[in-house]
């Protein structure tokens, strides 16, 4: 359990360093190269954080093996831990991630700025759903 909230400690301070450097990102994404790489590292930290999060909440409780990453949100919506709506919908992180980290040249500035700076309260969301389910007496295997 200590690896789960760990893991769950490090996406919130990737996630608040994000929201540290999000202000003017349309125009500092396209003339800064330097922030651009910061901030699409932190992105993919924060979507593999997710992913890797979600495959400890798996193995803590012995839930079935998931045979991709975005089936592991699905487990967790099946399980209880998840809402299943929300778990369907923020399985997408999983091809985010994947596509940070194969296809980042292809990088379009309005779809990270607008698109994907919108929806970090949708890792909040996930965080919190597992927060509860390790601190408020919940947690079985």
């Amino acid at each position: 359990m200590e690896r789960i909230l760990n893991k769950s400690g490090r996406i919130r301070e990737h996630l608040a360093l994000v929201r540290s450097i999000q202000d003017e990102c349309l125009e500092r994404f396209t003339r800064d190269p330097i922030y651009r790489g910061a901030l699409l590292h932190y992105l993919y930290l924060i979507a593999d954080g997710c992913v890797v999060l979600a495959g400890l909440v798996i193995r803590h409780r012995k839930l079935r093996i998931p045979q991709s990453y975005a089936e592991s949100f699905d487990i967790l919506g099946e399980s209880g831990i998840l809402d299943p709506a929300f778990a369907y919908k923020f399985s997408k992180i999983a091809g985010f991630r994947n596509f940070l980290a194969h296809d980042y040249e292809r990088i379009d500035p309005f779809f990270i700025c607008k698109d994907v700076l919108a929806r970090l309260e949708e890792v909040e969301q996930f965080l919190d759903s597992i927060h509860k389910t390790f601190t408020h007496g919940t947690d079985h295997p």
